[in-house]
């Protein structure tokens, strides 16, 4: 957390201005999806670098050019929305866990983004929001979730892929983007203020003429073993 309070204090005189936007943005029926993210596009990487923290995207080249995709990284800790928001261009969705959904801030950015929260303990409410993410992905809306479902608190050895949380993908007939985070524990989860670097690798998507017949598990388990070798790869580069 040490790092989170450099951003704070190295962004003192910017934070009224920031705020303040940020609560005049959450009016989402004045403003449209595109001008809320470009605020964040904007200045998120401007908080990373006050936080010492640099980034490092490759791939980005292999995002379908058609809106209307889901991305699933893996998940090392609440520094991995901020890696994908400076280097996604476009206006992505996350989908949320509900312990979150009240924290000062984050429920801001939550109303900004139009963000999914999901109950893993409540299978009904978990189903709406595998509906609510097919009918927006079809829509054009470009979402990011984690299928771990947890982060992995192992640095880039990453944990289980959870088949379920491709049902939407595989509802919708979308792109599947695999997304390799390298080192995105360090930055928050480390207690330390050292510079850190980054990397976020955009991997090419499956379409679904790719996975069409494939069981949700048997896709989550190629999309794990795509991240396992790009991570296992590139960790100590």
């Amino acid at each position: 957390m040490k790092r989170i309070a450099l951003m704070f204090l190295r962004s003192f005189f910017n934070l009224p201005f920031w705020l303040y936007t940020l609560f005049k943005y959450c009016n989402i029926e004045k403003y449209d999806r595109f001008t809320r993210y470009a605020f964040l596009h904007k200045n998120v990487p401007l908080i990373n670098k006050r936080g010492r923290v640099k980034i490092e995207c490759h791939g980005i080249e292999n995002l379908p050019k058609e809106n209307g995709y889901i991305m699933f990284p893996n998940h090392q800790g609440l520094f991995d929305a901020l890696a994908f928001v400076e280097t996604h261009e476009r206006p992505i969705v996350t989908v949320m866990k509900k312990e979150v959904k009240d924290v000062f801030l984050l429920r801001n950015v939550i109303t900004l983004l139009q963000a999914e929260i999901i109950d893993r303990e409540d299978i009904r409410q978990s189903m709406t929001v595998i509906k609510n993410m097919t009918n927006r992905v079809k829509l054009g809306e470009n979402f990011v979730i984690f299928a771990e479902g947890t982060r992995s608190r192992k640095g880039n050895q990453i944990g289980e892929f959870k088949g379920g949380s491709f049902k939407s993908a595989m509802n919708a007939h979308c792109p599947i983007v695999p997304v390799a985070l390298i080192d995105s524990f360090k930055a928050f989860d480390t207690n330390s203020i050292k510079p850190v670097t980054v990397q976020i690798h955009y991997l090419k998507p499956l379409y679904y003429e790719d996975y069409k017949g494939m069981k949700s598990t048997e896709i989550a388990a190629l999309v794990m073993q795509r991240i396992t070798d790009t991570i296992a790869q590139y960790e100590h580069k």
